[in-house]
């Protein structure tokens, strides 16, 4: 058995290892420290059982449980490792050379059986992007991508290939996650005026022209990531270009779209425009959280129907964790943004706490889905590495900072597999901590010498929007539950049904019915001045009035108001003030 913590391992210029995991942090004693900066690369084995390293000279499987050396393999210029999903075989992976008189190079990608140390097989793998064959959970398959075809081999068998997927030009696949049935991902780019597509199959059933489960065409893609749910039972697929023809965007154009495995399809309606920042899956399978839009930017929980469950507003955000378990979300602003998080019960959709990480590069669950380690890394940046322990609520459970002539590369929570931690029940309270609280130090905006004895005028960029349920209520201060918000939206469709069946019912020769009187209508009786042009703004300015009335009974119901529209809102009370004194002839 693997130890009740996970342990986390540290890799940087003082060397490779590893840490006890909360309560304790010390070192280790698991894994003996290798010292040095020659540690290129290191993985954990996907139970955390074995750990596998490379120092520059070879490469090496150690058993965590056993505290044991297993293998040592001759690979100095291994960059890339990866263990089979049950621990069967080690594949390593090297950069490709070619010799000077142009000769064909030797195979740089090894699959080593991790109980004997014997060589399975060895193959060419010239790009490091999706360098590693594919396994299915159980290890009965598993693939590798060789021009324009899917090669799959069985039970570890790389000798003979079984089965081939091929389609013109194939640039990327993914196995679904989970038993069998098994099934693939496919994505082939368009050209000559031909759409992108991605088709989802069922191993092995590749031939016929209606072999595909689901088929989602698409322009605009020079590269896609595909997404499968836990339970293999669709696929999400961010589309990217690299440059935005309408000058919009400096990261290009991104649309999400949605594939399910039983043929249906569509694309997922983002209510803001800009970037698709991050999407992940919620581990129940039902629901996806997508971060999107220009900066500030917004997070929406939507359904398998690809309607939105709920919407976070908008804030200085792009990118979102949840937890192991799935019932957590963090949306964080890590990168160019300051490090703000905002922990969410996604159950409730209550948030818990906003802890701040500032100037974070990485960010990782723990596997016990409690903690939450945040850490600073070179090359990203080159000052100020080291990393926190959080406990979700808030609190810095532990903070180690590397000297200032030292750096921080690479540092990973060592993995369990499902159901080892079990699911523990939300707490809102912060836990105790030994370490002071870091209040976030909040730069001053600079204000030009003329300015500074001046009295200071609040004023933003950009206005955040709150979260749905956070929304300031007609009457009511305090935000909605999601009960109430639940009963709002049936209440608003039954109103909104009776009134299509009204006007359904009503003839068009009848007369029409007079439309009720906004407040602002109210407040102003119907009146002519004797001058036409008086007459002319009266009319126009009625008709703002009852415009914006409109819009506040919309934003009342919950609908997402657009920058331009809650402008025209706060111009009420200067129109109303204007209306008055025409009025009165001023």
């Amino acid at each position: 058995m693997a130890p009740s913590t996970p342990l986390l391992t540290v890799r940087g210029s003082e060397g490779l290892y590893m840490v006890n995991g909360p309560p304790h942090f010390t070192e280790s004693t698991v894994f003996p420290r290798e010292s040095g900066k020659n540690c290129k690369v290191y993985t954990f084995s996907k139970d955390g059982t074995l750990f596998a390293w490379g120092n520059g000279e070879k490469i090496n499987i150690f058993n965590v449980t056993n505290k044991g050396l297993l293998h040592s393999f001759d690979l100095p210029k291994a960059v890339c490792l990866e263990f089979s999903p049950k621990n069967t075989v080690l594949a390593t992976w090297q950069p490709y050379t070619t010799s000077k008189d142009g000769t064909a190079g030797t195979p740089n990608l090894q699959l080593y059986d991790v109980k004997t140390g014997t060589c399975l097989k060895s193959f060419i793998q010239k790009k490091g992007q999706n360098w590693c064959p594919s396994w299915s959970d159980d290890e009965i398959i598993c693939a590798r991508n060789v021009s324009n075809e899917v090669h799959f081999f069985e039970n570890n068998n790389f000798n003979t290939i079984t089965n081939k997927l091929h389609l013109q030009k194939i640039n990327d696949f993914v196995l679904s996650p989970g038993p069998q049935p098994y099934k693939v991902a496919v994505y082939v780019p368009g050209s000559k005026g031909a759409p992108s597509f991605v088709r989802l199959y069922q191993y092995p059933n590749f031939d016929g022209p209606h072999a595909a489960l689901a088929n989602k065409s698409f322009f605009k893609a020079d590269k896609v990531t595909m997404l499968w749910n836990k339970k293999a039972t669709a696929v999400l697929v961010i589309a990217s270009t690299e440059v935005d023809k309408t000058g919009a965007s400096y990261y290009g154009e991104q649309t999400l779209h949605y594939i399910a495995t039983n043929g249906e399809s569509a694309v997922v309606q983002l209510p803001k425009n800009g970037p698709i920042y991050d999407v992940v899956w919620n581990s129940s399978s039902t629901e996806f959280c997508a971060v999107y839009g220009f900066m500030p930017a917004k997070a929406t929980i939507f359904n398998l129907k690809c309607d939105p469950v709920f919407d976070f507003g908008t804030g200085p955000r792009n990118a979102a964790y949840y937890s192991p378990h799935g019932h957590i979300l963090v949306l964080a602003g890590f990168g160019n943004l300051r490090g703000q998080m905002e922990v969410w019960d996604v159950k409730n959709y209550k948030l818990i706490s906003k802890p701040v990480a500032s100037d974070s590069t990485f960010f990782a669950w723990c596997p016990d889905g409690e903690h939450i380690l945040t850490a600073t890394c070179a090359p990203r940046l080159r000052v100020n590495n080291g990393y926190k322990i959080w406990h979700y609520t808030g609190s810095v459970l532990h903070k180690y900072d590397v000297p200032s002539n030292a750096e921080l590369w690479q540092i990973s929570w060592q993995p369990f597999l499902d159901g080892i931690f079990p699911k523990k029940a939300i707490t809102y309270q912060a836990v105790p901590s030994d370490l002071p609280s870091e209040e976030p130090k909040t730069a001053t905006a600079y204000r030009p010498p003329a300015l500074r004895n001046k009295p200071i005028t609040n004023s933003k960029l950009h206005e955040e929007e709150p979260p749905q349920n956070m929304k300031p209520q007609p009457g009511n201060d305090k935000p909605l539950s999601k009960t109430a918000l639940k009963n709002q939206r049936k209440h608003e469709a039954k109103k909104a049904a009776k009134q299509e069946a009204r006007s359904d019912k009503s003839s068009p020769d009848s007369a029409p019915t007079p439309a009720p009187e906004s407040s602002a209508q109210k407040t102003v009786p119907q009146s002519t001045s004797g001058d036409p042009e008086r007459d002319k703004k009266i009319k126009n300015l009625k008709k703002k009035l009852k415009a914006i009335e409109q819009l506040k009974e919309q934003a009342a119901t919950g609908k997402q108001l657009e920058k331009n529209q809650l402008e025209k809102i706060q111009k009420e009370k200067a129109l109303l003030q204007e209306l008055e004194n025409l009025e009165l002839g001023i």
